[in-house]
C-alpha cells in the first residue's frame, strides 16, 4: 500500500506541475519577449515551441507513471485490466462450451 501512496503521490504531482507549467511559460515567454524586444510574431512562436515541449514532457511523464503503476502492480501480483479481460473472455468461452453440452 505504501508504494501505491507513493506512487498516486507521484502523479499527483506530474499533474500539477504539467498543468501549472502552460500558464507559467506563457507569463515567462511574454517576460522573455518584452526583455529581448521580440516583435509579436516571434514572441508568439517562442511561446508555442515552448508550450509544445511542455505537452510532450506532460505526455512523457504520464506514459513513464502508466509504467512504473502497471509494472508495480505485476510485481505485487495485483490484477491489471488485461487479467480482468482474459478471464472475462474465458468465462464467456466456458459459458458457451457448457450451453453445448447442456450441462449445468
Amino acid at each position: 500500500m505504501i508504494m501505491f501512496d507513493l506512487l498516486k503521490k507521484t502523479m499527483l504531482t506530474g499533474i500539477g506541475i504539467a498543468s501549472m507549467t502552460k500558464d507559467k511559460i506563457e507569463e515567462l515567454g511574454k517576460k522573455i519577449s518584452a526583455e529581448s524586444k521580440l516583435n509579436e510574431e516571434e514572441g508568439k512562436k517562442m511561446v508555442n515551441d515552448l508550450l509544445k515541449q511542455s505537452e510532450k514532457a506532460r505526455e512523457d511523464l504520464e506514459n513513464q507513471v502508466q509504467k512504473l503503476v502497471k509494472k508495480s502492480l505485476v510485481k505485487l501480483d495485483i490484477p491489471i485490466l488485461e487479467d480482468f479481460n482474459r478471464l472475462e473472455k474465458r468465462i464467456k468461452k466456458l459459458e458457451k462450451l457448457r450451453a453445448k453440452t447442456g450441462k449445468e
